[in-house]
């Protein structure tokens, strides 16, 4: 059976380049950079190579860059440390209602745990985040906003820059979550988000598992999520995970200036995917025609439910997603479609495509013929 990769927004392979300057981490530079003998130093000073690597491609500074184990990690560690950090000055909060778990789970504690009010910001009908909505949900004791740069499950394109820029007017800590912006958005450098910490994760554009990073502005200094040693100028306690966060760098070197997902090559064939399900009754495109990512594709499907479409999908090899791949199996209706207006029924019913470097027209066209016989199937 053939197998047709379309679910990129969840994870892509592993580059072979990038494997290829990991795998000397894995033999050779096996040292801890944290110990004194020479073994030691070696890994220390490719370690910082690495800072430097990814600083110089952010326009950042080496002590900017925070090295963590993904995009979970980093958005935990923006917020919780900003946050717990602040709480003297304030505790009003603001996020949106589509925000990735990573995110929305640790608002959800904040709010519940430790006494801080959380704003909530809806969506319009495509899942855009209004910056006038932001404005009006400004109070004198907010003191940190947390707002994506793209939704993972719609690839809906968020005004990030105007979210910072209004937050940086009134002195206002911004963090974007940025995870899904890195290899598929043009990239000039960090500071074009206009915020104070921004999230990425390597396994979204063809770097490995379980390697992150968290960029801070100077002079902000979170409080740590991790205690232990001093590791990451003391900001993030634990052995670094050498092998992963030289393939964050070699990755992001090579995909973020000159975005691995060409708008290109991958627009025209989303747009004859989009066109193809908009064919079939009872099934409805969800998003931005315009503002959204080239690769993603996301549709609901009336009479019909998540587990059931994908599991037929994937009997006909075509592997797709329900939206988050970190809530994989979850029997709730997407909390990003129920924020858009879309009643339950559907939203229960999601379907994500995401194509990425080598996805090909071939895919396409035998992806139009599966997708109206698998929701036959699903209804019937």
């Amino acid at each position: 059976m053939r197998t047709i990769y379309f679910d990129y927004n969840a994870t892509t392979p592993l580059d072979l380049a990038v494997k290829a300057a990991m795998l000397p981490f894995l033999e050779e530079v096996w040292g801890n950079p944290s110990s004194v003998h020479h073994i030691g130093r070696r890994a220390r000073a490719l370690l910082d190579e690495a800072h430097d690597r990814v600083a110089t491609v952010w326009g950042a500074k080496p002590s900017e860059i925070i090295f963590t184990s993904g995009g979970t990690e980093s958005n935990n560690l923006a917020i919780f440390g900003t946050t717990r950090l602040l709480r003297e000055k304030g505790r009003h909060i603001i996020t949106s209602q589509i925000e990735h778990h990573a995110v929305l789970h640790c608002f959800d504690y904040l709010r519940k745990k430790e006494g801080f009010e959380v704003t909530y910001l809806p969506v319009n009908s495509e899942g855009m985040i209004s910056p006038e909505d932001l404005t009006k949900a400004i109070r004198r004791d907010t003191i940190f906003v947390s707002l994506m740069a793209v939704n993972n499950e719609t690839g809906t394109i968020q005004p990030v820059a105007e979210f910072g820029k209004i937050c940086r007017e009134r002195g206002i800590i911004f963090h974007t979550d940025a995870v899904q912006w890195f290899g598929k958005e043009p990239f000039q450098n960090i500071h074009q988000f206009n915020a104070d910490l921004v999230s990425a994760c390597a396994h979204k554009f063809h770097g490995p598992k379980g390697a992150g990073a968290l960029y801070i502005k100077s002079p902000l200094q979170p409080d740590p999520i991790l205690f232990g040693g001093g590791h990451e100028n003391e900001r993030r306690a634990g052995t670094e995970n050498l092998p992963a966060i030289i393939g964050f760098a070699e990755a992001g070197e090579r995909f973020w200036k000159t975005p691995v997902f060409s708008r290109e090559r991958l627009f025209p064939l989303t747009e004859r995917l989009t066109r193809a399900i908009e064919a079939i009754p009872g099934v409805t495109f969800r998003g931005s025609r315009t503002q959204r990512l080239s690769n993603t594709v996301a549709f609901t499907v009336q009479n019909a439910d998540s587990i059931s479409l994908l599991a037929n999908l994937d009997l006909e090899g075509v592997c797709a997603s329900s939206g988050s791949a970190c809530s994989a199996g979850s029997l709730e209706p997407s909390h990003v479609i129920r924020a858009m207006g879309v009643p339950e029924s559907e939203a229960n019913a999601l379907v994500r495509l995401s194509l990425g470097r080598e996805s090909t027209e071939e895919e396409v066209a035998a992806a139009e013929k599966i997708l109206p016989k698998a929701i036959a199937q699903v209804r019937s």
